[in-house]
């Protein structure tokens, strides 16, 4: 059934012409990895603190229960298992790892629908916000990269895991000192998934030349990104909380600060550092390495950087 839907709307994709195209692929690149990162980290700089820590953190814990899932099921991508899917060249570029479930449809419930859970925005915004997550996920079957089982169940289950940070930060805010459990619980539970993931036997199946479809070991990279993220949050997470403090109750004009320079600092950190690192170190290890460093520079680097720029921005 998940393939025949599949075929019923690459069917209408090639009749509607570019225009629908167009419009879904820009929904598909709110779900991807680093625009999530990057819209949740300037909430955190510039906008309020105590939100984008909620939703880093459960976007991080979704991103570790997505590569765990994934490496489970080791579901093929809908082009694997039936050569009449034909997915668009541009959403395959990003469909990475194996299918089930849809990381994009988990990326998406961790920003826009972690916050259409939350009370505190008014009903206008969070209606928009979950229209938002449901086309997010519905990009990724009408681009054909994903199943609606897919995309459904990655939908649910990021919810439910926004659900349960927005629990667990509630039970934070009244026992400060236990933000350390979250800490040994979370590095635990992130480097046994990475172990299992290294260890664990993947399916091996070829085509009639010989050549193996689905390479497990590749697959396998989007789950250790989780877990550098995980680790790289958490830990950044506490030290900020502990030794930094900062807040987000500032000036118009030091938020602004706060976008550009963290942005810049962001972009060097990918573009120059994290690039050097994946051709020096082998494979697994420069993934784990470079998520760490980008989450860390998110939650801890920038933020320690603030105290200095706090100062120098001129106040009114």
């Amino acid at each position: 059934m998940d393939i025949e839907i599949l075929l019923i709307l690459q069917q209408f994709r090639e009749g509607a012409g570019s225009c629908l195209l167009d419009f879904m692929q820009k929904m598909t690149y709110f779900g991807e990895m680093n625009t999530v990162l990057i819209i949740s980290g300037i909430i955190y700089w510039c906008i309020s603190k105590k939100f984008g820590s909620y939703l880093l953190m459960g976007w991080t814990f979704n991103r570790v229960l997505n590569g765990f899932l994934k490496v489970t099921a080791c579901v093929y991508r809908p082009w694997v298992r039936d050569s009449r899917i034909l997915p668009n060249s541009e959403a395959m570029a990003t469909a990475t790892g194996y299918s089930f479930p849809s990381g994009h449809s988990m990326n998406g419930a961790s920003l826009f629908g972690g916050s259409a859970i939350r009370k505190e925005l008014n009903i206008a915004l969070r209606i928009v916000l979950f229209i938002t997550l449901l086309l997010v996920a519905f990009s990724r079957i009408y681009l054909g990269v994903h199943t609606p089982q897919d995309i459904s169940v990655g939908v649910v289950i990021g919810l439910f895991v926004m659900w349960l940070t927005t629990k667990l930060m509630y039970w934070i805010d009244k026992h400060p000192k236990k933000d350390i459990v979250v800490l040994y619980v979370g590095v635990l539970i992130a480097a046994i998934v990475a172990v299992y993931a290294v260890l664990k036997s993947y399916p091996e199946h070829y085509d009639e030349l010989g050549n193996l479809l689905v390479d497990g070991s590749k697959m396998a990279k989007d789950t250790f990104k989780g877990v550098g993220w995980c680790i790289g949050f958490l830990v950044g997470w506490v030290l900020e909380r502990r030794y930094i403090n900062f807040s987000t109750d500032v000036s118009m004009m030091t938020r602004m600060t706060r976008l550009v320079i963290g942005l810049q600092g962001y972009y060097v950190i990918n573009l120059i550092l994290n690039h050097q690192l994946k051709i020096l170190l082998p494979s697994v290890a420069a993934t784990l390495l470079t998520c760490f460093i980008q989450m860390f520079y998110v939650s801890f680097l920038f933020p320690l950087c603030m105290r200095s720029l706090d100062d120098e921005t001129p106040r009114r």
